[in-house]
């Protein structure tokens, strides 16, 4: 009897440990599963956000190389306008060299009456070239100029396709906080109704959450654009009259018929770049050190409005 019980509690500590052994098991292939499952989600955002990137980068060099081949035409139009000018210039040292010559042999004949006559004609000849050098010279001037404004604009270009995109609403704040420009956060439903969001009036035509693009439609100073297939994050760059700078949208999330995303504008406007600028260059009384070489008072002026 005794031995019976021996084996009966024999075999129910053997099924204890299998009990406990199998759930062991069973609770490491379930965290193994786990952490499979995360390291694929975080593969697949890696890649959809390197294809973003590339998609972004694409864009980019696009713009640039349209901007780049702008400024090899006003080049190439410089040039050809430098040569057909000094060609004529030339052309009228030349006149004025033969009618020279013949002034010297009229005076020989025909007396100073008719070298007078050929020294207002020279006289004339030479106001002409003049005149021609000068053109030519503002000409230049005004190519310098263009093309300076091209390489700033294409440099001011690439600093912002390059520059920070919102694509959460946390990363919005940032751009936020940073104040150098402002942002409209818009939920854009498919209509045709236009919308006012920020300095841009918009229309939704199409959102397609397959592909990952939208068809858009705006009103800008007065006049309707349209874009279609604009892919997820993708930056419109809008140049208005009232703006400084480009206004931006970004859409950072494609649903059916509804896209979200937002408006970014210049926060201030040339005029009042240039208010603030002159109000800042003026320096007020009470600023400049005493004679006596003591502190300054601080004024008692309330700060001008910005």
């Amino acid at each position: 009897m005794r031995e019976h019980d021996e084996m009966n509690e024999h075999e129910s500590r053997l099924e204890t440990t299998a009990t406990g052994t199998n759930r062991g098991l069973v609770i490491t292939l379930v965290v193994l599963l786990g952490v499979a499952g995360v390291a694929l989600g975080y593969g697949y955002r890696q890649q959809t956000l390197v294809g973003h990137l590339t998609a972004q980068q694409s864009v980019s060099d696009a713009t640039i190389s349209q901007m780049q081949g702008q400024l090899s035409d006003v080049t190439s139009k410089l040039n050809d306008m430098t040569a057909a000018q000094q060609a004529q210039a030339q052309a009228q040292a030349e006149a004025a060299k033969q009618a020279d010559k013949k002034t010297a042999a009229g005076v020989a004949h025909t007396g100073a009456r008719r070298a007078t006559a050929t020294d207002k004609r020279y006289k004339q000849l030479q106001t002409q070239l003049a005149e021609q050098q000068k053109e030519l010279k503002d000409t230049q001037d005004l190519v310098a100029k263009n093309r300076t404004d091209l390489e700033g604009n294409i440099s001011s270009t690439r600093d912002e396709l390059n520059g920070s995109i919102a694509r959460t609403h946390e990363e919005l704040v940032v751009l936020q906080k940073r104040g150098e420009r402002s942002y409209t956060e818009f939920d854009l439903m498919k209509a045709k109704q236009f919308q006012r969001i920020g300095p841009l009036t918009l229309s939704l035509r199409k959102a397609d959450t397959k592909h990952k693009n939208y068809d858009i439609e705006m009103i800008v100073d007065d006049n309707q654009l349209t874009k279609k297939k604009v892919n997820l994050y993708e930056p419109i760059w809008i140049h208005t009259e009232n703006e400084s700078q480009p206004v931006q949208i970004v859409v950072m999330r494609i649903e059916k018929n509804l896209v979200h995303g937002y408006v970014s504008a210049p926060k201030y406007r040339p005029s009042e770049l240039a208010t603030s600028g002159t109000a800042s260059s003026l320096t007020p009384v009470s600023a400049h050190v005493q004679p006596d070489g003591g502190q300054a008072q601080p004024s008692t002026n309330p700060p001008p409005q910005q």
